[in-house]
């Protein structure tokens, strides 16, 4: 349930009438979202990078969880596109996480990308560079436009299911079917 009408902690589902090629059929998790701003890191867009890959360039050493080391690292958003968010399970916690809702969370500093590199880091995980960005009253405006669906994040969509099924799996779970909806806003 929204509380005071945030969508902190909800899946917004690009409709398919957007065209802007960051949000095409993209998933973003909301992170944050107050009547100032919102900000959101998409879930759905891996990259070609791999966690080794970026362990590298950060030199952090790869500890004892080597089966990580060639998940990706997905587009996060268009703004800050060199910035690191990490979006996981609750049960690690570093100087910048902040809870999403009770069962994820999301962090924004080194500390808990080097515990993940050494193994003791959060069990479910999702590494993201860049963020999705609106000002005040954008996200509301871009949903009154029939731009974005929403849905309560779901934990096992986010993690479990494969990143080019979750556009389509998220809309089914409350009854949508994207491929059937008209791109044009009806207005009565």
């Amino acid at each position: 349930m929204m509380k005071h009408g945030s969508l902190t902690g909800h899946l917004l589902l690009a409709m398919p009438g957007i065209t802007d090629a960051n949000f095409t059929q993209s998933v973003t998790l909301v992170c944050l979202h107050t009547t100032e701003m919102a900000v959101g890191v998409i879930i759905n867009r891996p990259t070609n990078l791999t966690l080794r890959e970026l362990f590298d360039h950060l030199t952090l050493a790869p500890g004892t969880r080597s089966e990580i080391l060639n998940q990706p690292v997905y587009q996060g958003g268009p703004v800050q596109t060199e910035r690191g968010f990490i979006v996981h399970s609750p049960d690690c916690a570093g100087e910048s996480t902040q809870s999403i809702n009770g069962g994820l969370s999301m962090s924004s500093s080194r500390d808990v990308l080097d515990a993940i590199s050494q193994g003791k880091g959060p069990r479910q995980f999702l590494v993201a560079l860049g963020y999705a960005g609106w000002e005040s009253g954008q996200l509301e405006r871009e949903i009154g436009e029939n731009a974005w669906l929403s849905t309560p994040a779901d934990h096992d969509l986010i993690f479990d299911l494969p990143p080019e099924q979750r556009w389509q799996a998220a809309a089914q779970r409350i009854g949508v079917h994207l491929d059937r909806l008209s791109i044009d806003a009806g207005h009565a």
